[in-house]
């Protein structure tokens, strides 16, 4: 046995295989540390919701694809964080809702046009017509909801609407899940009853009556 060198390099790796893996994990941990600060910049008024929302999406786009290279060696993101002492709970949070603040939160949004109200409405109408057609893999599902969350947040008024928490609260289910991973015939049901009560309540809002009828 070689007697070891205190002057030579210690290497996390011996082969190319393993360096290649090592670097993905790193490139993960950057993503992580790279969204806390961006979320953090944000709460602070350091950056505009212009310059936020897309670098965050990309962020979340680049977390999403790094988390299939690494495969096996993270189990699951937080068992990936706590290994390496990480402490990042903002990013963690945006990690865990799956789209950026001004979405979640609807804290910007234009007057509302003829053509967002088609569109969020043909939304709604694609969602619940896959749930109803028994679409409930989360990577069926998910997309269409994610893209329904991001029209419904150009609404001025949608940060107060209770249907919006709720759409949000099933979009961070789903984004726990895996892509193959269904939600259950009771689960389905639910979905299917809070987003048709935030859809009722959505054509309350426009038409000025806050009461259901």
């Amino acid at each position: 046995m070689s007697a070891l060198s205190l002057d030579e390099e210690v290497r996390l790796y011996s082969n190319n295989t393993d360096r290649e893996r090592y670097n993905l994990l790193a490139t993960l941990f950057g993503i992580i540390v790279a969204l806390d600060y961006l979320e953090r910049a944000y709460v602070r008024d350091s950056i505009t919701s212009a310059e936020y929302s897309p670098a965050c999406t990309r962020l979340l786009s680049q977390y999403k694809t790094m988390l299939k290279l690494v495969g096996d060696d993270v189990p699951s993101i937080e068992q990936f964080v706590s290994r390496y002492r990480m402490d990042h709970q903002a990013a963690m949070h945006r990690i865990k809702v799956g789209v950026p603040a001004t979405v979640e939160h609807s804290s910007e949004a234009g007057p509302e046009t003829s053509k967002w109200v088609a569109q969020t409405t043909q939304g709604f109408i694609t969602f619940m017509d896959a749930i109803k057609l028994r679409m409930w893999a989360k990577d069926q599902l998910h997309p269409i909801l994610q893209d329904l969350v991001t029209g419904y947040a150009r609404f001025k008024g949608s940060k107060d609407w209770e249907g919006r928490s709720r759409m949000v609260g099933w979009l961070i289910t789903l984004n726990a899940m895996k892509a193959s991973e269904e939600i259950t015939e009771e689960q389905s049901r639910q979905l299917l009853f809070d987003v048709d009560h935030a859809y009722n309540e959505f054509f309350r809002s426009l038409s000025g009556k806050d009461d259901a009828s």
